[in-house]
């Protein structure tokens, strides 16, 4: 292998370590004396909340959701713990727990299974009383995970909605604004289940920023965002005369006033409610830099939060190397960063938007070559890129040759969104598993100047 090749995976390696759902979660819950600690930082120092409950009902969900019940139920006080507890996971990240039911769903568009998932756990956090806990995990991908239509939206039109907003490009912000205002779960609305109980959210962040709302759609923090606003997604994206007319008329009937607004800053739902941020895309990108160092790289970190359309985020980081590379870049350097880029769907392959940023990173450099060794990961931390058994793509200054070979044109292939089988043609696509983990991308770009 390349040893550029496995330095990348390495350091691809390091910022999933760094999000270690299990771990995460034993930082920040004590044992004292049969009563449960709960420690409101990362780091898990004293600074703690506790209380006197008599009942603990354990809630998780997300992609991390069973790593994340395993390391809550060997932590909690053991008589206290309501039983049975429910973990809502994606199917390729299930493990079996003692006293916890396991339920897998569909991810990134939601099933039955995942509307079943989703009434278990109103029906748990509506059983909670005044001195009693919640305690909730969540993780990336727990809005799809847990869908649980609000009025007379059907699953299906809650899919084919998720669906119509995918395909458009548009940002994780903006799906879950919009998710927010057709669920009984999402923005805020577990937490309103919950009440008059005391409620705590250990959170894994998969959004960049730690917008805490939107993660997961912020079933458990309260909203800011409104049925204008959700409507506002669709009108901006030319969408509206897509979208089925159950959700145009709930969203509409919210505008109106007609239907309860998500709850609030100030409602008393929150009264009793607080969390804990565990994991992010930031702290992974921290990670891979000291990875990269410790492998004897020179550090630029390109952007910690990396936004925008793959292909122009891959042609925009070409011309960022090619200028380090013209001020006369002398040693092996790494180029990092992290963050969720997005894809317009204009074709019909099979790929997503670590894989299809990957090929046209590759395909940039071969008509603007950066005269130097290098290879370019990107991926995605949960293992899995888009609706395929990759986590991203790891190309480099053969890949497209590779394609060539093959009688295949990598210019079709990326204008048809089918990165994933240009990929699988070159062998560069990044294959991890589940990683039982989701803290958004890592990029890493390695470049080994000619002497």
């Amino acid at each position: 292998m390349d040893p550029l090749r496995g330095d990348a995976e390495q350091i691809f390696q390091s910022g999933i370590n760094a999000a270690d759902p299990y771990l995460a979660v034993k930082r920040c819950l004590f044992n004292d004396a049969g009563q449960l600690q709960i420690a409101l930082d990362m780091q898990g120092s004293d600074n703690r909340r506790s209380g006197e409950w008599q009942k603990i009902y354990l809630i998780a969900f997300g992609k991390a959701a069973c790593t994340m019940a395993k390391a809550a139920k060997e932590m909690l006080p053991a008589h206290l713990l309501a039983e049975p507890a429910i973990a809502v996971c994606n199917y390729e990240n299930i493990i079996a727990i003692d006293g916890v039911e396991v339920i897998g769903a569909s991810h990134p568009l939601p099933d039955m299974a995942g509307f079943s998932g989703a009434l278990r756990i109103a029906e748990l956090a509506r059983q909670a009383q005044a001195d009693e806990l919640v305690l909730v995990l969540v993780s990336g991908g727990g809005s799809a995970l847990i869908p649980f239509p609000a009025g007379e939206i059907s699953l299906a039109e809650k899919i084919a909605t998720t669906d119509l907003l995918l395909a458009s490009g548009a940002s994780i912000n903006e799906v879950n604004c919009v998710r927010k205002h057709l669920s009984c779960l999402k923005g805020g609305g577990l937490a309103k289940m919950a009440a008059p109980a005391d409620l705590h959210a250990l959170i894994l962040s998969d959004v960049l920023g730690d917008e805490l709302s939107a993660i997961a759609s912020g079933p458990t923090v309260s909203d800011v965002t409104s049925y204008s606003d959700a409507i506002q997604v669709f009108t901006d994206k030319q969408l509206w005369d897509k979208v089925p007319v159950a959700v145009k008329n709930h969203l509409q009937q919210g505008k109106q006033g007609l239907v309860d607004e998500t709850p609030k800053a100030n409602d008393e739902v929150f009264k009793h409610a607080a969390y804990t941020l565990i994991g992010s895309n930031a702290i992974s990108v921290q990670a891979i830099l000291h990875s990269a160092e410790t492998l004897h790289y020179q550090l630029h970190l390109y952007s910690d939060q990396l936004t925008g359309e793959a292909k122009e985020v891959a042609e925009d980081l070409l011309k960022y190397a090619q200028a380090l590379l013209a001020e006369g870049m002398s040693k092996p350097s790494a180029i990092l960063a992290g963050g969720e880029t997005t894809v317009t769907l204009r074709g019909k392959g099979l790929g997503g938007r670590n894989q299809e940023m990957a090929l046209a990173f590759a395909l940039a450099e071969t008509k603007s070559p950066l005269n130097a060794g290098w290879v370019f990961l990107s991926g995605g931390t949960d293992g899995r890129d888009g609706p395929t058994d990759a986590a991203g793509g790891l190309v480099d200054a053969q890949t497209i040759t590779r394609m060539q070979s093959a009688n295949i044109k990598a210019e079709q292939y990326l204008a048809d969104n089918d990165s994933y089988h240009a990929l699988q043609i070159s062998r560069d696509l990044l294959i991890t598993g589940a990683t039982g983990t989701n803290v958004a991308d890592l990029q890493i770009l390695l470049i080994q100047p000619k002497s």
